[in-house]
């Protein structure tokens, strides 16, 4: 399918009205006004709306949405692009974004002189700044560019872990840091190799370059082992547990739901959109080897944990290993990757666990503040003091166990599809496994949470609204259960 001809201004607009949001709150303090969370806000009402524009433009032309910085054209100039997977996560992104604000306002609201008012600016600030470097991996198409945007991104989401400012908080934030900076220099790397090999950074260029050379393969094998620590792919998540843990509930959704899937996005350019010829198997096979290994050891290790917002960020490791099981499923002899169900059911994984998980940290953080803790084992009672919340993270949790009619569900059954028809079983087995054990983990918190307390609890009250944002984003999951039993067209848009 061809580009669509007009420059699209969209894209520099979900780029730029994120950052104008952080901009006037920063004006805002200077000039002495004493909350910006009105500020955030609209900017996330704004950058929602265009998300949306950018999705049904993209619908509408069944072609992707393309703008040149400045007029200069690749290789001279920097382009953006949004096809179909671009145009699906920038949506996501922004509605994620627009129920955690929801979620977070009253947490975050503090005026600028009372003493919570600086990390209540800081939350927001940091939230317009993430949200801006997100769409730019979205829809970036320079691989340098794509690194100052991965950084961009790193840079907002490491003090949103440590936002308390408590030693545990402030180590595993150090860690994650540490984690981003060395797949940061083996991406910078395998750049800097591609770019002396062929002259250009543009992946649409490149794409009608690249050679089955060792030098190429070298370069892009660095970038993605690179990005798989920024991913947290099995054995490079031990940064991730404490670091979304730890965090802010607000925090943890957008880390847990975004920030992690952006370097896998950029794996995804990377192996279908720069590397040479036909997709390795082999290679495949390693991809799919760790995302199992993630799914059973991670899952394991979830049903283990006595707190419920460690067990949730073990569960993201293990759900991540689900989308590193579609390089394997997207080989069929003949058919092009997005045209097969392992294409769809991957990224259906991907943003049905974004929506899923997102509302589950929401959830666990109100758990949280209305029993004053999260130990697994003492949540009898929670049921009765925060009904709306269990529910949501019950229902989120479908998605996870990837039980009917949730997005996961569909996403689970997809790939297990893919693997048996491509003979892959000991990948279906793996699926198979990996929902009972998130079935495990689900309901042992269900369970102790529906029981009686053995004496009346002192519960603190919580927000309905904010119960409701975790609930909506709950439901968006299960919503997504409503998606075809087949190669979804949207996501083969803009695809060569």
């Amino acid at each position: 399918m061809a580009d669509a001809p007009a420059p699209s201004y969209l894209l520099v607009l979900a780029l730029l009205v994120p950052v104008i949001g952080m901009l006037a709150m920063t004006v805002a303090r200077l000039l002495g006004l004493r909350r910006v969370e009105g500020i955030a806000a609209v900017a996330i009402a704004g950058g929602l709306a265009i998300a949306g524009a950018i999705a049904l433009a993209v619908v509408r032309s069944g072609a992707a949405l393309t703008y040149a910085v400045g007029g200069w054209e690749p290789p001279l100039g920097l382009a953006l692009r949004a096809d179909g997977v671009s145009a699906v996560m920038l949506a996501m992104a922004a509605l994620v974004v627009a129920f955690v604000a929801l979620y977070a306002r009253p947490q975050f609201a503090a005026d600028d002189d009372a003493p919570e008012g600086r990390r209540a600016f800081a939350f927001w600030s940091l939230l317009m700044g993430l949200w801006s470097a997100l769409n730019l991996v979205l829809i970036g198409e320079d691989l340098f560019n794509l690194f100052v945007a991965l950084e961009l991104l790193t840079f907002a989401a490491v003090p949103l872990v440590c936002l308390d400012g408590r030693a545990a908080t402030l180590e595993a934030a150090l860690r994650y840091l540490v984690f981003a900076l060395i797949g940061s220099a083996l991406y910078l790397l395998g750049t800097a190799i591609l770019y002396g090999q062929y002259g250009t950074l543009d992946i649409a260029t490149l794409a009608g370059l690249t050679r089955p050379d060792l030098a190429t393969h070298a370069a892009v094998a660095l970038m993605i082992g690179g990005l798989m620590a920024k991913a947290a792919l099995f054995p490079l998540h031990i940064w991730l547990p404490p670091a979304h843990a730890g965090a802010p509930a607000p925090a943890s959704a957008v880390l847990s739901a975004l920030v992690v899937k952006a370097p896998f996005f950029l794996i995804l350019r990377l192996w279908f959109d720069v590397l040479p010829g036909p997709p390795s198997l082999p290679a495949a096979q390693v991809f799919a080897g760790l995302g199992a290994a993630a799914i059973l050891v991670c899952s394991v290790v979830a049903l283990r944990q006595e707190r419920l917002k460690l067990m949730i960020a073990y569960s993201t490791v293990a759900q991540i290993g689900y989308l590193f099981l579609m390089f394997r499923l997207t080989i069929e002899p003949g058919v092009p990757a997005w045209e097969t169900i392992g294409w769809t059911g991957g990224m259906l994984q991907l943003v049905s666990h974004a929506f899923a998980k997102a509302a589950m940290f929401l959830a666990a953080g109100l758990i949280a503040e209305a029993l004053g803790h999260d130990r697994i084992a003492d949540l009898a009672g929670a049921g009765r003091a925060v009904p709306v919340s269990l529910f949501a993270f019950g229902l989120a949790g479908l998605s996870l166990m990837g039980l009917p009619p949730s997005g996961g569900f569909v996403a689970k059954l997809l790939l297990l599809n893919a693997a048996t028809l491509a003979g892959a079983w000991w990948i279906a087995a793996v699926i198979s496994v990996g929902g009972l054990l998130a079935a495990a983990y689900v309901t042992r918190v269900l369970k102790r949470a529906m029981a009686m307390p053995p004496a009346p609890l002192a519960t603190r009250p919580v927000a309905l609204s904010r119960e409701l944002a975790a609930l909506a984003l709950a439901l968006i999951a299960v919503a997504l259960g409503l998606v075809p039993l087949q190669p979804f067209e949207l996501l083969a848009i803009g695809r060569p």
